[in-house]
């Protein structure tokens, strides 16, 4: 009896952890930092736009930059306001908004900028990678 016990629990422990295991969720992408520097007037255009392309978690820091001054040279005097939106998107998805910034950073007037991705290389928690990844179930 102990022995037809045994088998048996040797037959479904295997099936039992690989059920376990089919109940973590993988990996599907990495992620990275996407780093736009804009005027600050058009940062909330920027931040919705990039919200367009499941950018979850956004958050915008105020800044400075240096105008050109006419001969060209840059000028420490001059300054603008500027904005620095950083937000965690797909890796897999990073080519497509690049682009999406690059052409609207040409099209929209006073909407120049640059923008740069860095990969983001961990996470802490399945909870926190769902919601940085948009694959909250």
């Amino acid at each position: 009896m102990k022995d037809k016990i045994k088998n048996k629990m040797a037959e479904l422990l295997p099936e039992n952890i690989l059920k376990q295991e089919s109940r973590i969720p993988k990996a599907p992408a990495n992620l990275v930092l996407i780093i736009t520097v804009v005027n600050r007037h058009k940062a909330d255009f920027y931040m919705d736009f990039m919200q367009s392309f499941e950018v979850n978690m956004q958050t915008a820091l105020a800044a400075h930059g240096t105008e050109k001054s006419e001969t060209g040279k840059f000028s420490g005097s001059a300054y603008t306001e500027k904005a620095v939106l950083i937000g965690v998107a797909r890796e897999d998805r990073k080519k497509e908004i690049l682009e999406a910034l690059q052409d609207k950073f040409d099209s929209v007037r006073g909407g120049g900028g640059v923008a740069f991705s860095t990969p983001l290389t961990s996470v802490i928690g399945v909870a926190v990678y769902g919601f940085l990844s948009n694959q909250m179930r």
